[in-house]
Protein backbone atom coordinates (compact mmCIF):
# COMPACT_ATOMS: atom_id res chain seq x y z
CA UNK A 1 0.00 0.00 0.00
CA UNK A 2 1.18 3.34 -0.63
CA UNK A 3 1.67 5.70 2.34
CA UNK A 4 -0.73 7.85 3.01
CA UNK A 5 1.79 10.76 3.37
CA UNK A 6 2.99 10.31 0.04
CA UNK A 7 -0.51 11.54 -1.83
CA UNK A 8 0.58 15.04 -0.80
CA UNK A 9 4.35 14.63 -1.81
CA UNK A 10 3.41 13.17 -5.08
CA UNK A 11 1.18 16.84 -5.29
CA UNK A 12 4.26 19.11 -5.22
CA UNK A 13 6.06 17.66 -8.48
CA UNK A 14 2.96 18.02 -10.63
CA UNK A 15 2.27 21.29 -9.50
CA UNK A 16 5.99 22.64 -9.97
CA UNK A 17 5.20 20.81 -13.84
CA UNK A 18 1.64 22.60 -14.27
CA UNK A 19 3.23 25.70 -12.94
CA UNK A 20 6.41 25.19 -15.35
CA UNK A 21 4.61 24.38 -18.74
CA UNK A 22 2.36 27.17 -18.12
CA UNK A 23 4.64 29.83 -17.53
CA UNK A 24 6.92 27.94 -20.68
CA UNK A 25 3.73 28.28 -23.00
CA UNK A 26 2.66 31.71 -21.83
CA UNK A 27 6.72 32.82 -22.62
CA UNK A 28 6.48 31.19 -25.70
CA UNK A 29 2.92 32.84 -26.91
CA UNK A 30 4.66 36.44 -26.27
CA UNK A 31 8.29 36.34 -27.54
CA UNK A 32 8.25 32.91 -30.18
CA UNK A 33 5.44 34.18 -31.82
CA UNK A 34 6.90 37.52 -33.67
CA UNK A 35 10.02 35.05 -34.45
CA UNK A 36 8.12 32.76 -36.04
CA UNK A 37 6.21 35.53 -37.95
CA UNK A 38 9.54 37.23 -38.87
CA UNK A 39 11.04 34.16 -40.34
CA UNK A 40 7.94 32.99 -42.30
CA UNK A 41 7.84 36.65 -43.86
CA UNK A 42 9.61 37.07 -47.51
CA UNK A 43 13.26 37.80 -47.25
CA UNK A 44 14.16 40.82 -49.42
CA UNK A 45 17.98 40.13 -49.25
CA UNK A 46 20.36 37.23 -49.67
CA UNK A 47 22.07 37.66 -46.08
CA UNK A 48 18.52 38.04 -44.18
CA UNK A 49 17.55 35.53 -45.92
CA UNK A 50 20.60 33.22 -45.00
CA UNK A 51 20.23 34.29 -41.18
CA UNK A 52 16.38 32.59 -41.22
CA UNK A 53 18.03 29.51 -42.38
CA UNK A 54 20.49 29.79 -39.99
CA UNK A 55 17.95 30.61 -36.86
CA UNK A 56 16.12 27.90 -38.14
CA UNK A 57 18.19 25.33 -38.23
CA UNK A 58 19.17 26.54 -34.53
CA UNK A 59 15.98 26.62 -33.29
CA UNK A 60 15.70 23.03 -34.27
CA UNK A 61 18.64 21.68 -32.89
CA UNK A 62 16.23 20.37 -29.55
CA UNK A 63 14.56 18.15 -32.00
CA UNK A 64 17.78 15.97 -32.92
CA UNK A 65 20.47 16.10 -30.02
CA UNK A 66 19.74 14.52 -26.52
CA UNK A 67 18.11 16.45 -23.51
CA UNK A 68 21.09 15.84 -21.59
CA UNK A 69 23.51 17.77 -24.45
CA UNK A 70 21.38 20.67 -24.07
CA UNK A 71 20.91 20.23 -20.46
CA UNK A 72 25.10 20.26 -19.75
CA UNK A 73 25.82 23.38 -21.89
CA UNK A 74 22.68 25.08 -20.19
CA UNK A 75 24.47 24.33 -17.05
CA UNK A 76 27.99 25.60 -18.19
CA UNK A 77 26.55 28.72 -19.25
CA UNK A 78 24.34 28.96 -15.96
CA UNK A 79 27.19 28.47 -14.02
CA UNK A 80 28.52 31.39 -11.89
CA UNK A 81 32.03 30.13 -12.83
CA UNK A 82 31.01 30.51 -16.81
CA UNK A 83 29.00 32.59 -19.07
CA UNK A 84 25.96 34.06 -18.11
CA UNK A 85 26.22 32.81 -14.74
CA UNK A 86 29.56 34.45 -14.20
CA UNK A 87 27.97 37.73 -15.27
CA UNK A 88 25.07 37.22 -12.87
CA UNK A 89 27.83 36.42 -10.13
CA UNK A 90 30.15 39.20 -10.55
CA UNK A 91 26.95 41.64 -10.18
CA UNK A 92 25.98 39.72 -7.05
CA UNK A 93 22.58 38.19 -8.45
CA UNK A 94 21.65 34.96 -7.58
CA UNK A 95 22.46 32.16 -10.36
CA UNK A 96 19.85 30.10 -12.04
CA UNK A 97 21.09 27.17 -11.97
CA UNK A 98 18.81 24.92 -9.35
CA UNK A 99 16.49 27.02 -9.48
CA UNK A 100 12.71 27.49 -11.16
CA UNK A 101 13.27 30.30 -12.98
CA UNK A 102 16.68 28.09 -14.91
CA UNK A 103 14.00 25.91 -15.24
CA UNK A 104 11.89 27.95 -17.36
CA UNK A 105 14.96 29.31 -19.38
CA UNK A 106 15.55 25.63 -20.36
CA UNK A 107 12.45 24.60 -21.03
CA UNK A 108 12.05 27.60 -23.25
CA UNK A 109 14.74 26.21 -25.27
CA UNK A 110 14.04 22.66 -25.43
CA UNK A 111 10.53 23.64 -26.14
CA UNK A 112 11.04 26.31 -28.72
CA UNK A 113 10.58 24.13 -32.01
CA UNK A 114 7.81 22.44 -31.24
CA UNK A 115 6.26 26.17 -30.76
CA UNK A 116 7.67 27.53 -33.45
CA UNK A 117 7.38 24.93 -36.29
CA UNK A 118 3.39 24.77 -36.21
CA UNK A 119 3.18 28.64 -35.89
CA UNK A 120 5.56 28.92 -38.53
CA UNK A 121 3.90 27.03 -40.44
CA UNK A 122 0.18 28.80 -40.36
CA UNK A 123 1.72 31.86 -41.12
CA UNK A 124 3.27 30.76 -44.39
CA UNK A 125 0.11 29.78 -45.17
CA UNK A 126 -1.38 33.20 -44.87
CA UNK A 127 -2.23 34.38 -48.55
CA UNK A 128 0.26 36.85 -49.99
CA UNK A 129 -3.05 38.71 -51.55
CA UNK A 130 -4.51 39.52 -47.93
CA UNK A 131 -1.41 40.70 -46.29
CA UNK A 132 -0.83 42.70 -49.11
CA UNK A 133 -4.34 44.06 -48.87
CA UNK A 134 -3.26 44.74 -45.13
CA UNK A 135 -0.06 46.96 -46.23
CA UNK A 136 -2.16 48.94 -48.38
CA UNK A 137 -5.49 49.61 -46.02
CA UNK A 138 -2.76 49.76 -42.25
CA UNK A 139 0.65 51.36 -42.70
CA UNK A 140 1.51 50.16 -39.07
CA UNK A 141 3.76 46.98 -38.92
CA UNK A 142 2.51 46.27 -35.21
CA UNK A 143 -1.40 46.72 -36.00
CA UNK A 144 -0.94 44.64 -39.26
CA UNK A 145 0.49 41.62 -37.22
CA UNK A 146 -2.06 41.96 -34.18
CA UNK A 147 -5.20 42.58 -36.79
CA UNK A 148 -4.26 40.30 -39.61
CA UNK A 149 -1.38 38.07 -39.16
CA UNK A 150 -2.35 36.78 -35.55
CA UNK A 151 -5.66 36.24 -36.20
CA UNK A 152 -5.34 34.01 -39.37
CA UNK A 153 -2.20 32.08 -37.65
CA UNK A 154 -4.65 31.13 -34.68
CA UNK A 155 -4.83 27.55 -35.27
CA UNK A 156 -0.98 26.96 -35.30
CA UNK A 157 -0.61 29.04 -32.11
CA UNK A 158 -3.19 26.83 -30.41
CA UNK A 159 -1.06 24.13 -31.68
CA UNK A 160 2.50 24.79 -30.52
CA UNK A 161 0.63 26.25 -27.28
CA UNK A 162 -0.81 22.69 -26.61
CA UNK A 163 2.31 20.79 -28.09
CA UNK A 164 4.42 22.99 -26.11
CA UNK A 165 2.53 22.29 -22.85
CA UNK A 166 1.94 18.81 -23.27
CA UNK A 167 6.23 18.53 -24.08
CA UNK A 168 7.16 20.38 -21.37
CA UNK A 169 5.31 18.41 -18.59
CA UNK A 170 7.48 15.51 -19.84
CA UNK A 171 10.83 17.04 -19.62
CA UNK A 172 13.62 15.14 -17.93
CA UNK A 173 16.92 15.38 -19.14
CA UNK A 174 16.96 18.98 -19.26
CA UNK A 175 15.55 19.93 -16.11
CA UNK A 176 17.19 17.63 -14.19
CA UNK A 177 20.95 18.73 -15.83
CA UNK A 178 20.20 22.36 -14.42
CA UNK A 179 17.12 21.78 -11.44
CA UNK A 180 17.89 18.83 -9.83
CA UNK A 181 15.40 17.59 -7.59
CA UNK A 182 14.65 20.19 -4.95
CA UNK A 183 11.43 19.59 -3.37
CA UNK A 184 8.50 22.28 -4.46
CA UNK A 185 11.34 24.14 -6.35
CA UNK A 186 12.75 22.04 -9.78
CA UNK A 187 11.20 18.61 -8.77
CA UNK A 188 9.29 17.63 -11.70
CA UNK A 189 6.60 14.68 -11.76
CA UNK A 190 9.02 12.75 -14.54
CA UNK A 191 12.03 13.42 -11.64
CA UNK A 192 9.97 11.95 -9.34
CA UNK A 193 8.92 9.18 -10.88
CA UNK A 194 12.45 8.27 -11.53
CA UNK A 195 13.32 8.49 -8.08
CA UNK A 196 10.13 6.06 -7.27
CA UNK A 197 11.39 3.73 -9.74
CA UNK A 198 15.06 4.35 -7.90
CA UNK A 199 13.66 3.27 -5.01
CA UNK A 200 12.02 0.26 -5.92
CA UNK A 201 8.44 1.95 -5.31
CA UNK A 202 6.82 0.46 -8.76
CA UNK A 203 3.41 1.67 -7.68
CA UNK A 204 3.50 4.71 -6.52
CA UNK A 205 5.62 5.22 -10.10
CA UNK A 206 2.45 3.51 -11.73
CA UNK A 207 0.27 6.02 -10.23
CA UNK A 208 2.28 9.21 -11.12
CA UNK A 209 2.63 7.64 -14.54
CA UNK A 210 -0.86 7.05 -15.16
CA UNK A 211 -1.98 10.44 -14.60
CA UNK A 212 0.46 11.78 -16.88
CA UNK A 213 -0.83 9.03 -19.67
CA UNK A 214 -4.20 10.50 -19.22
CA UNK A 215 -2.77 14.04 -19.81
CA UNK A 216 -0.92 12.91 -22.95
CA UNK A 217 -4.08 11.36 -24.00
CA UNK A 218 -6.41 14.57 -23.26
CA UNK A 219 -3.37 16.83 -24.83
CA UNK A 220 -3.20 14.72 -28.28
CA UNK A 221 -7.32 14.48 -28.48
CA UNK A 222 -7.59 18.13 -28.17
CA UNK A 223 -4.29 18.77 -30.78
CA UNK A 224 -6.17 16.23 -32.95
CA UNK A 225 -9.53 18.03 -32.69
CA UNK A 226 -7.81 21.09 -33.77
CA UNK A 227 -6.11 19.30 -36.52
CA UNK A 228 -9.23 18.44 -38.04
CA UNK A 229 -10.84 21.27 -38.15
CA UNK A 230 -8.11 23.36 -39.64
CA UNK A 231 -7.89 20.82 -42.48
CA UNK A 232 -12.30 21.37 -43.22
Amino acid sequence: MIDPSFMSDMLSPFLVSLKLATITTLCLLLFATPVAYWLAKPSRGHFVARVKVVMMGVIAMPLVLPPTVIGFYLLLLLSPSSGIGKWLSEHNISPLIFTFEGLVIGSIIYSLPFYIQPVYAQFLRIPKSVMDMAGLLEPSRLKRFMRVALPQAKVGIILGSLISFAHTIGEFGVVLMIGGSIAGETKVVSIAIYEQVEALNYEAAHMMSGVLIIIGMIMVALIASINKLNQR
